[in-house]
């Protein structure tokens, strides 16, 4: 009775449009009253939830990453990519694509990397003869790689709720996940992403003929030339280098990923400031009331999230769930695809943070029990919780980006299943071969990372 009582008010008041974070305390709040549990637990899990001083990166990079938004790195970041690869066949198509990867790195985030990237390349592949759908479809699922990049407040996430989950894989003891080798192990998958991306891309830009004028003739950019192409890479580098920055103070035992970030928000500060001189006082304050506000969305859902593990685990739901799916098989391999179906499917309908911090502790030891360490894991969960947010009926990123390209979610969703498989090709590449994502943390490290 408590886990319906639990689901189906969480539902309900999904439904009634209460955001995800109100939906999820108000429904663990009715449980516990249901059970007679005193409210000063419901409390104590929510503070205990955000008191980790580890938890201090996700402010930083979301602050680092706002500052870079209205900082205007985007703009040089896209000519650069444009010089590049855009007098190739849908070509533009392709920059953008490169440049949202780019970006993605900056800002860690594909909703902020669709807002800055789609604000100015949308219009200009309208323009250029490109159809809405395929810009908006080509810059919203380039910008997902943000999701794996050092940057990625996610992957923080994802960190923070594999804490104390235990297991054994291939041998060694693992517990919870090191946030360096986190950081390192997106940096392969990521380039695949952006790879199987540029093909969708280029394989509709030829089936349909893009760019192609008003006439129905098409017209392909000149390459400008390798000196052309070098003076726009200097001037976006010093945007890029922010990811070294995080990297190389995580790999040296410089500092923790959370100095890391805070030394990230001081570099932005200056680069826009001081070096472009491209912030202004209003995009300042802009970009430091963004931060303020995602910040407190953020915190407040790993608060209610954490209330939410504690009835989990009261409840025994994830060994219910573990059960469940070992009736259904034992095949190892037919086991990983069933839990990528169910964070695809769970994907679609909860926000990214949330299904990070719910889903976690359910599959996390499963996972575990078949020789998939945290690190693979967590690469596979945010490419899962991922594909949801440029899907129907949350698709947030998806959302935002039909919202500038001014075309029905629909008619996007119509011509999108060619980056659905291109994102579907990594999910797979990474499940079934763990070195993708732990071999390059592993070289860093020294040690084997699973």
């Amino acid at each position: 009775m408590e886990l319906a009582l639990l689901t189906f008010s969480f539902l309900a008041l999904l439904a009634l449009g209460v955001p995800v974070s109100f939906s999820l305390g108000l429904a663990c709040v009715a449980t516990y009253l249901y059970e007679g549990l005193p409210m000063a637990t419901a409390m104590q899990s929510v503070v205990s939830g955000i008191n980790a001083f580890s938890f201090l990166a996700v402010p930083f990079f979301i602050l680092s990453g706002e500052l870079m938004l209205h900082g205007g790195i985007a703009d040089r970041i896209l000519r650069f990519a444009q010089d590049a690869v855009g007098h190739f066949r849908g070509g533009l198509g392709m920059a953008n694509v490169v440049a949202c990867t780019l970006f993605g790195g900056v800002s860690g985030s594909p909703t902020a990397d669709t807002s800055a990237m789609g604000g100015v390349v949308i219009p200009l592949m309208k323009r250029e003869g490109y159809s809405a759908a395929y810009a908006v479809n080509v810059t919203t699922h380039a910008s997902l790689a943000g999701a794996l990049m050092p940057t990625s407040t996610n992957m923080i996430i994802y960190a923070l709720a594999a804490q104390g989950i235990a297991g054994t894989v291939a041998g060694h003891e693992i517990n919870g996940v090191s946030i360096g080798d986190l950081l390192f192990s997106g940096l392969i998958p990521v380039l695949w992403v952006m790879g199987f991306v540029m093909a969708a891309a280029y394989w509709q830009a030829v089936r349909y003929g893009f760019p192609r004028k008003a006439d129905g003739t098409t017209a392909l950019a000149k390459f400008p030339g390798w000196p052309t192409v070098a003076r726009s890479l200097v001037s976006a580098l010093p945007g890029l280098f922010v990811i070294l920055i995080i990297l190389g103070c995580v790999a040296n035992g410089v500092a923790t990923a959370t100095e890391a970030a805070a030394i990230a928000v001081a570099y932005s500060l200056v680069l826009t400031i001081v070096v472009y001189r491209s912030m202004t006082r209003e995009r300042l304050f802009k970009a430091l009331a963004r931060a303020v506000k995602t910040t407190g969305v953020v915190l407040l859902l790993i608060g209610v999230s954490n209330m939410l593990r504690f009835q989990m685990a009261y409840l025994e739901i994830p060994e219910a769930i573990e059960a469940l799916l070992k009736n259904a098989t034992t095949v190892p391999w037919l086991m990983l695809l069933y839990i990528n179906i169910i964070q695809v499917f769970l994907g679609t309908f909860v926000d990214m943070a949330a299904h990070i911090l719910i889903t976690t502790p359910l599959f996390l030891p499963l996972a575990m029990q078949y020789d998939v360490g945290p690190v693979q894991f967590g690469i596979m969960l945010l490419l899962n919780c991922s594909l949801g947010l440029v899907h129907p009926p949350i698709g947030s990123v998806q959302f935002i980006g039909c919202a500038i390209g001014e075309v029905s979610i629909g008619e996007t969703t119509k011509h999108a299943w060619p980056y659905y498989l291109a994102i579907f090709s990594a999910i797979n590449i990474v499940t079934y071969f763990p070195a993708f994502s732990t071999w390059l943390p592993s070289l860093i490290s020294g040690h084997p990372v699973f």
